[in-house]
Protein backbone atom coordinates (compact mmCIF):
# COMPACT_ATOMS: atom_id res chain seq x y z
CA UNK A 1 0.00 0.00 0.00
CA UNK A 2 1.39 3.45 -0.74
CA UNK A 3 1.54 6.25 2.05
CA UNK A 4 0.05 9.43 2.37
CA UNK A 5 2.88 11.42 1.26
CA UNK A 6 3.36 8.92 -1.97
CA UNK A 7 -0.65 9.38 -2.97
CA UNK A 8 -0.89 13.12 -2.67
CA UNK A 9 2.27 13.43 -4.65
CA UNK A 10 0.63 11.17 -7.66
CA UNK A 11 -2.06 13.46 -7.43
CA UNK A 12 0.30 16.56 -7.53
CA UNK A 13 1.96 15.25 -10.73
CA UNK A 14 -1.20 13.94 -12.19
CA UNK A 15 -2.67 15.70 -15.32
CA UNK A 16 -6.60 16.22 -15.60
CA UNK A 17 -8.65 14.50 -17.83
CA UNK A 18 -11.57 15.50 -19.44
CA UNK A 19 -12.72 12.28 -19.08
CA UNK A 20 -14.88 11.21 -15.88
CA UNK A 21 -14.91 7.27 -14.82
CA UNK A 22 -17.46 5.16 -13.84
CA UNK A 23 -16.82 4.23 -10.02
CA UNK A 24 -17.18 0.64 -11.22
CA UNK A 25 -14.11 1.37 -13.12
CA UNK A 26 -12.57 1.79 -10.32
CA UNK A 27 -9.36 -1.23 -9.49
CA UNK A 28 -7.16 -2.40 -6.83
CA UNK A 29 -4.15 0.09 -6.44
CA UNK A 30 -6.56 3.48 -8.15
CA UNK A 31 -5.61 5.78 -5.75
CA UNK A 32 -8.58 8.31 -4.97
CA UNK A 33 -9.45 11.59 -3.11
CA UNK A 34 -12.57 12.02 -0.89
CA UNK A 35 -15.20 14.32 -1.31
CA UNK A 36 -15.03 17.29 0.66
CA UNK A 37 -11.90 16.28 2.48
CA UNK A 38 -8.26 16.32 1.70
CA UNK A 39 -8.05 12.79 2.34
CA UNK A 40 -6.57 10.37 -0.24
CA UNK A 41 -6.03 7.00 0.08
CA UNK A 42 -5.67 3.56 -2.22
CA UNK A 43 -9.06 1.21 -3.60
CA UNK A 44 -8.30 -2.37 -2.13
CA UNK A 45 -10.69 -4.44 -4.04
CA UNK A 46 -11.98 -4.83 -7.67
CA UNK A 47 -15.87 -5.12 -6.57
CA UNK A 48 -18.54 -3.15 -8.25
CA UNK A 49 -21.36 -1.53 -6.69
CA UNK A 50 -22.25 1.15 -4.00
CA UNK A 51 -19.35 0.36 -1.12
CA UNK A 52 -15.55 -0.44 -2.16
CA UNK A 53 -12.84 -1.28 0.23
CA UNK A 54 -10.02 1.02 0.71
CA UNK A 55 -7.08 2.34 2.66
CA UNK A 56 -8.19 5.95 3.57
CA UNK A 57 -5.07 8.41 4.91
CA UNK A 58 -7.32 11.19 6.94
CA UNK A 59 -6.95 11.47 10.75
CA UNK A 60 -5.70 8.53 10.82
CA UNK A 61 -4.94 5.81 8.19
CA UNK A 62 -7.53 3.02 8.46
CA UNK A 63 -9.03 0.46 5.86
CA UNK A 64 -12.76 -0.46 5.58
CA UNK A 65 -15.24 0.17 3.42
CA UNK A 66 -16.27 3.71 1.76
CA UNK A 67 -19.60 4.69 -0.39
CA UNK A 68 -18.47 5.56 -3.82
CA UNK A 69 -20.45 8.48 -3.96
CA UNK A 70 -17.80 9.81 -1.46
CA UNK A 71 -15.17 9.88 -4.00
CA UNK A 72 -14.43 12.99 -5.80
CA UNK A 73 -11.64 11.89 -8.02
CA UNK A 74 -9.44 9.33 -8.77
CA UNK A 75 -6.09 8.98 -10.34
CA UNK A 76 -5.08 6.04 -13.10
CA UNK A 77 -2.35 6.17 -15.42
CA UNK A 78 -1.09 9.55 -14.23
CA UNK A 79 -4.35 11.24 -14.82
CA UNK A 80 -6.97 12.59 -12.86
CA UNK A 81 -10.44 11.69 -13.23
CA UNK A 82 -13.90 12.95 -11.31
CA UNK A 83 -16.45 9.95 -10.77
CA UNK A 84 -19.27 9.47 -12.10
CA UNK A 85 -22.10 7.31 -10.30
CA UNK A 86 -24.46 4.76 -12.14
CA UNK A 87 -28.30 5.55 -12.09
CA UNK A 88 -28.90 2.88 -9.66
CA UNK A 89 -25.77 4.50 -7.33
CA UNK A 90 -27.32 7.34 -7.47
CA UNK A 91 -30.79 6.16 -6.78
CA UNK A 92 -28.98 4.38 -3.78
CA UNK A 93 -27.14 7.93 -2.30
CA UNK A 94 -30.44 9.59 -2.10
CA UNK A 95 -31.94 6.53 -0.20
CA UNK A 96 -29.09 6.87 2.36
CA UNK A 97 -29.22 10.45 2.39
CA UNK A 98 -33.04 10.51 2.90
CA UNK A 99 -32.39 7.70 5.86
CA UNK A 100 -29.50 9.18 7.45
CA UNK A 101 -29.15 12.62 6.83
Amino acid sequence: MKSQAEIINTFKAAKRSAEKLLSNELKKGDLIKMRGTDWYGEILDNLKGNTRVANIHGWATEAGSIYVWDIALACKNGELHQINLTAKQQKDREWVNNMFG
